[in-house]
């Protein structure tokens, strides 16, 4: 592991929407690259030794109290740096430039014209479109910097001191709305950093089972698997380092779509013949929410449930030293930012909490991975595509897709209702190829409807589908109307208790994918 992140990127934070992009977006070159908090320490910055710094674009203005500030020891240490947004105007302070308030702010699209030659943008077609956000602007230049680009309302769009290596955007390219951004990203990390691609799966894999062997020695590991990418991965890599070592405990809460358990069951015990104890804790759950309608509490009610479960399970097995965990890098980086200054918007639950008398040594070897990579490291262990492009789902599971009281006989209904939907997704080729997440959510709402010649006044299902290359944000997927019309046909045809199918079309922002 040492050798792939040695010489790759730090992206250093400073409170951007798009901080975790900008570091999906190198990983996808080929180049491993991390994200620090903008006060990290400087050895834990460099201890990979990275080639260069991407400093993230933030809220803050550069010239007001308290606004975070640049370390000196990325400037002393004669490195590439890459400054976007608040991390160009960040730059360009330090070195003595001035940044004031913009009179005329910048949101959305523009259009960039280069001034001069400059590697950062070889290869690029001029002038291009960018994705501006900003509301301060340059007006005096740092010594040594240049004009590399402009836009109509920018004249300093992009910086450069070409000799030190020092750069900076006004706008994001780490964005979609930035088409050629991957190719700019691409030539500060390898023309200007001198990066070599060296992060793939197969790399990782072998790098990560020595990991795996050199931590764990001789002992067990005790895994929480789900059935989700995450876990699963996890899984397959912790057992292919020590074999039936790796004990798996799977369970049910009564939650889980459709035949997921037994799916689950047949892939990891029978397939892999990894060593799972599967434990059925439906009713324990249903019994804790019953009466529950408020999604957070739901949401803490399950994962104490869980932990409760768990536990009694690991109390059973004695010895046991270390814990697997399906931790990827999106969540070490949420929950930093959620201990500084990020605001809950859902909690989530993870195998954390455990009694005082189950201390555990954590093995986490996804936890420098993000969602794609772990898919591609699990193609590359042999995962059947069913779990390994296994489409997102909650902890909590169906309780949060089920809104309002929690019944045996609701989370039936839209077991079966969201397998009819998920099933023509499939069989018309979009499950996949068209849609990041979908699913079906059965709304506490009762109309009237006619079904035959009766009155009816049942239950209401809303479909859910979105398109996204992140999850950070999100569109709502435009699925033929002829198969939306098929998909609602057979749904009150065929479920009881529903007489009534809507279609959500509300993007991310401003909603979040899932409803609770």
């Amino acid at each position: 592991m040492d050798d792939i992140k040695r010489g790759g990127i730090a992206v250093i934070d400073y409170g951007s929407q798009t901080t975790q992009l900008i570091a999906r977006r190198i990983r996808e070159l080929g180049v491993y690259t991390h994200v620090f908090a903008h006060d990290a320490r400087p050895e834990e910055v460099d201890r990979h030794q990275p080639a260069g710094y991407i400093l993230s674009g933030g809220p803050n203005s550069v010239y007001e109290p308290g606004a975070p500030t640049l370390s000196p020891f990325m400037l002393e240490s004669g490195k590439p740096i890459l400054g976007i947004c608040y991390g160009m105007q960040l730059l360009t302070a330090a070195l003595g430039g001035t940044v004031a308030a913009s009179a005329s702010r910048e949101y959305g699209p523009a259009q960039i014209q280069q001034q001069g030659e400059s590697r950062l943008f070889a290869d690029l077609a001029m002038p291009q479109q960018i994705w501006m956000s900003h509301g301060d602007r340059i007006e005096e230049l740092p010594a040594g910097f240049q004009t590399l680009a402009h836009t109509a309302n920018s004249p300093y769009a992009a910086i450069g001191d070409v000799a030190r290596h020092r750069y900076g955007l006004q706008f994001h390219p780490e964005v979609g709305h930035t088409p050629q951004g991957r190719q700019m990203l691409g030539n500060f990390v390898f023309e200007i950093c001198g990066c070599q691609a060296k992060w793939s799966a197969a790399a990782f894999i072998d790098d990560a089972v020595a990991r795996i062997q050199a931590q764990v020695g001789y002992e067990r590991v005790l895994l929480a698997l789900s059935g989700g990418v995450d876990s699963a991965v996890a899984g397959a890599l912790i057992q292919r380092a020590i074999g039936e070592r790796l004990i798996c405990v799977f369970v049910d809460h009564g939650m889980l779509r459709q035949d997921e358990a037994a799916q689950v069951l047949r892939v990891f015990r029978e397939e892999r013949s990894m060593r799972l104890i599967a434990v059925n804790a439906a009713e324990e759950f249903l019994d804790a929410l019953a009466g529950i309608t408020e999604p957070e509490t739901k949401r803490k009610i399950i994962g104490a449930q869980f932990i409760e479960t768990f536990s009694r399970e690991a109390r059973k097995l004695r010895d046991l030293r270390f814990l697997g965990q399906g931790t990827i890098y999106p969540d070490v980086i949420e929950s930093a930012a959620a201990g500084k200054s990020a605001r809950t918007i859902k909690s989530h639950h993870n195998v954390g909490g455990l009694p005082d008398d189950l201390s555990f040594e954590l093995v986490e070897p996804l936890r420098d991975c993000f969602k794609d990579e772990v898919r591609k490291i699990g193609e590359a262990l042999g995962l059947p595509a069913s779990i390994v492009w296994r489409q997102p789902f909650p902890g909590p599971g169906l309780a949060i897709r089920c809104l309002g009281e929690l019944s045996w006989p609701r989370l039936e209904k839209l077991r079966r209702a969201d397998a009819i939907f998920t099933g023509e997704l499939a069989e018309a080729g979009l499950l996949r190829a068209e849609t990041a997440q979908c699913f079906a959510v059965l709304l506490p709402v009762k109309s009237v409807g006619v079904m035959g010649d009766n009155r009816s006044y049942e239950e209401t299902l809303a479909l859910r589908a979105v398109t996204t290359d992140d999850f950070m944000t999100a569109d709502w997927a435009r699925l033929p109307h002829d198969l939306l019309a098929k998909v609602s046909a057979r749904i009150v045809n065929e479920v009881a208790g529903i007489n009534r199918v809507v279609y959500d079309i509300t993007s991310k922002p401003p909603g979040t994918i899932e409803w609770e």
